[in-house]
């Protein structure tokens, strides 16, 4: 049964045996919803076509006449070939960059075969073969 009370100009309807309201807990908390990816926008850059690898033949055809790679080639193609320290003497080069140059640049992008061996001292000689 309902009971009405009067204050002042209002009207409260009071339910009987009402108990206050309980604060909210977390569990009364809505739980994040995952928000949604915007959609990506169209690349305004055309698509290119992929690079077609250059097979060289000959090393001293594409290597500039007085660059690096051409003293380095000319050194290699000696009948002895050539010792580390002559190689970093005619480039200037640190031994790890002129060993990642033989690999990198000769034995890969060149298709160049590098081969290497120890001489009786215990350098090692660096060549090309053909």
């Amino acid at each position: 049964m309902n009971t009405t009370v009067a204050e002042g100009q209002n009207n409260v309807e009071v339910a009987p045996n009402s108990q206050t309201p309980k604060p909210a807990t977390d569990a009364n908390v809505t739980p994040l919803k995952a928000k949604a990816r915007p959609s990506k926008a169209k690349s305004a850059r055309r698509a290119t076509r992929p690079h077609k690898s250059v097979t060289v033949r000959n090393a001293t055809d594409t290597a500039h006449p007085g660059s690096k790679t051409a003293k380095i080639v000319g050194l290699l193609r000696r009948p002895k070939g050539a010792t580390l320290n002559e190689l970093m003497k005619a480039t200037g080069w640190q031994p790890h960059s002129v060993r990642g140059f033989l690999s990198g640049t000769l034995g890969n992008r060149m298709e160049l075969t590098v081969t290497s061996a120890k001489s009786d001292n215990g350098e090692r000689r660096y060549s090309l073969s053909d």
